[in-house]
């Protein structure tokens, strides 16, 4: 053999012991690959919602629309009426399906075959709650809820038009505004709130699977109006429900709130000279005219009886007059309805539905005249001063200000250190 022939045949050989190592080598990294697949689908875990195993299934989202039925929204999906005739019938003890509004959302979770073959319908009855109707052989229904998770945040701004729009602007959910109306509802007069007015909130915000779905409590805030602080912070004092204090122990609670009804404007404000503007006659007006729409609800500021609930000849139109206590009276005019259950001798209590704003009487547009009078006379409602009810007790002043701190540095109070106290509560 020459040496020639020789190294040829080695190379043959050294190329096929190359080819064979790297066949066996990528035949091992082959079998290693599907072993690792076939662990990983062993570890991967099965993706549930609404409780259902949707890992081999599709879902198709829709929204229910004007005169939608169950039927209707089944039958654009591929089932059929008997389907529709069964659930409606089985589901009568846990959602009823007559109960499907037009803009909730709804999911079919279907076969992934050519038919998209429905399985379940999920109609979502509010952001965390749901409903989960079977279309398979097999007929059945549950109710279920989304998992929630609570954040905190801060936030803080001026307004330039109103509360709700400065809410908007500094990213807070449109929930904020509502809650921080709320926890001043005693103590500020939101209708007049003037540009520049600032605040600075500390609250909760709730998520569900990542959406942001609305506004928890508000832990802390300070509103700065006509450039006076308003502090309020949330303290759950001496076993009771947690309520609003100042920066000074003073509940912002009060005997009465500050207005009687939400988000309107002052169209007229108590005067001994007011041109009325139907009779066009001057005459004083003992009273405060908040414009809003009709059927706005309306609320009494304060417990008491109704003492009157009827219609005023004088130009009142429906009327009720509600007795606080021996020293308050209140009446609240033009009403377009009284609420269920509001008769003459009827207690009800601080914040209660009354009535609805309208335009009875002598009233030139949906309106309600409110008046408060004092011993008989009437007094001013934006010029009420009251004390605050149960302030913190001196003696536990330190205990409210070593468990509330953190929340007033937020919102620019400084709370110098102190010891702590050993069974001082803590904020809920």
């Amino acid at each position: 053999m020459t040496p020639f022939r020789h190294a040829g045949i080695v190379s043959v050989l050294m190329a096929l012991a190359i080819t064979v190592s790297c066949g066996s080598n990528s035949s091992r990294q082959h079998s290693e690959k599907a072993e690792a697949e076939k662990t990983a689908e062993v570890e991967r875990e099965p993706i549930f919602r609404w409780g259902l195993n949707i890992d081999t299934l599709g879902v198709t989202d829709g929204e229910v629309g004007g005169g939608d039925m169950l039927s209707s929204i089944l039958l654009r999906h591929g089932s059929n009426l008997t389907v529709a005739h069964y659930i409606e019938k089985e589901s009568q003890n846990t959602y009823s399906v007559r109960k499907i509004r037009p803009g909730r959302t709804y999911h079919i979770v279907h076969e992934l075959d050519s038919a998209r073959t429905p399985r379940f319908m999920v109609y979502d009855i509010s952001a965390t709650e749901y409903v989960v109707y079977s279309l398979g052989d097999s007929i059945f229904s549950y109710l279920g809820s989304v998992p929630t998770d609570t954040v905190t945040r801060f936030v803080c701004g001026s307004i330039s038009s109103s509360l709700w729009n400065a809410m908007i602007s500094s990213g807070a959910h449109p929930a904020v505004a509502d809650k921080l109306g709320d926890v001043y509802s005693w103590t500020i007069d939101f209708f007049g709130v003037q540009e520049q007015d600032s605040f600075a909130v500390y609250f909760e915000e709730v998520y569900a699977d990542s959406t942001r779905i609305g506004a928890g409590n508000i832990l802390a805030a300070n509103f700065i109006t006509h450039g006076k602080n308003h502090y309020a912070i949330r303290y759950k004092y001496q076993g009771r429900q947690p309520e609003y204090f100042d920066e000074n122990g003073n509940s912002l609670r009060r005997a009465f709130l500050k207005a009687p009804l939400k988000y309107s404007r002052i169209s007229s404000k108590f005067s001994n000279a007011r041109v009325h503007p139907i009779t066009k006659v001057v005459r004083a007006h003992h009273g405060v005219d908040y414009a809003a729409p009709a059927g706005t609800p309306v609320y009494s500021i304060g417990d008491g009886v109704v003492t009157v609930r009827g219609w005023d000849s004088k130009g009142g139109g429906n009327y009720l007059k509600i007795r606080h206590n021996g020293t308050y009276t209140t009446e609240y005019m033009h009403l377009k309805g009284f609420a269920k259950g509001i008769a003459q001798g009827t207690h009800v209590s601080q914040g209660q539905l009354i009535g609805y704003v309208g335009a009875t009487g002598m009233a030139t547009g949906p309106h309600l005249d409110f008046r408060v009078f004092k011993n008989g006379t009437a007094i001013d409602p934006l010029r009420m001063d009251l004390p605050a009810v149960d302030p913190i007790a001196q003696k536990d002043m330190p205990a409210y200000l070593d468990a509330t701190r953190e929340y007033m540095r937020l919102i620019g109070i400084e709370v110098p250190d102190s010891t702590v106290m050993p069974d001082a509560p803590a904020v809920q």
